[in-house]
């Protein structure tokens, strides 16, 4: 299993590199639980990274405008990431969800057909009114994207696993290697959620609280150490 760290800016960004970090996954926590950075962050910040390790960026929580969410894509493409990730946010189904990233898809592939997609959906997704977390895989496979992935949306200490159980989210990763796809699991994961993600075949977790100093997502910064530590139990 592989960690995905988000950093704010620059400095962060290098102690995620020095803790371990697999994937610098560029995000904005003040615009929401995928919100999106400034495209001359994601550009330095995929400048200071090694080139062995890929830049992730978050387009944010998306509302389901397919032109200028595809829009937003080509812009982080071109900024230099390797992820690309949509927050189904504003999509209430299957359809439109499938419109939206397959257009998505397009407008990444055109640039770099290596670069990666990730439908993103979000296990709290009926705080919010957002498209059932479940179908994620699917709308993954059917839009041609690389991963599926599952956050919360709503970020106010609950964790990923209150809202799904263990088995529920077993089945959701091995729908998506039934599929092809790789699998992202994120939302308020602490360290002691780490070995139940390993164990049900995560590919990808995704952190940014649990490596803030007092695991503070939004006023904390993140700490190598931390990082280290959860790098560790990913091994």
């Amino acid at each position: 299993m592989i960690l995905l760290v988000s950093p704010i800016d620059v400095e962060e960004a290098k102690e995620a590199i020095a803790g371990g970090a697999d994937i610098i996954d560029v995000k904005n926590p003040k615009e929401g639980s995928l919100g999106a950075n400034f495209p001359w962050m994601i550009k330095a910040i995929r400048e200071i990274t090694p080139k062995d390790l890929l830049v992730s960026a978050t387009l944010g929580d998306v509302p389901y405008k397919p032109g200028t969410i595809s829009l937003a894509a080509t812009g982080a493409a071109i900024s230099g990431a390797d992820y690309i990730k949509v927050g189904l946010y504003g999509v209430k189904n299957y359809y439109q969800a499938v419109n939206l990233m397959k257009n998505v898809v397009k407008a990444v592939k055109d640039i770099n057909d290596s670069k990666i997609v990730v439908a993103a959906g979000y296990a709290d997704a009926h705080r919010v009114g957002a498209v059932e977390p479940l179908i994620i895989p699917k709308i993954a496979r059917d839009s041609g994207c690389d991963v599926a992935m599952l956050d919360t949306a709503i970020k106010d200490g609950k964790s990923l696993l209150d809202f799904q159980t263990k088995e529920i989210l077993e089945e959701f990763v091995d729908e998506c290697h039934e599929y092809g796809l790789k699998c992202a699991l994120a939302g308020s994961i602490k360290k002691e959620h780490i070995p139940i993600l390993k164990s049900i075949g995560t590919d990808i977790v995704g952190v940014r609280g649990a490596v803030c100093k007092g695991g503070d997502r939004n006023n904390g910064r993140i700490d190598r150490n931390l990082v280290k530590e959860l790098k560790d139990l990913c091994k």
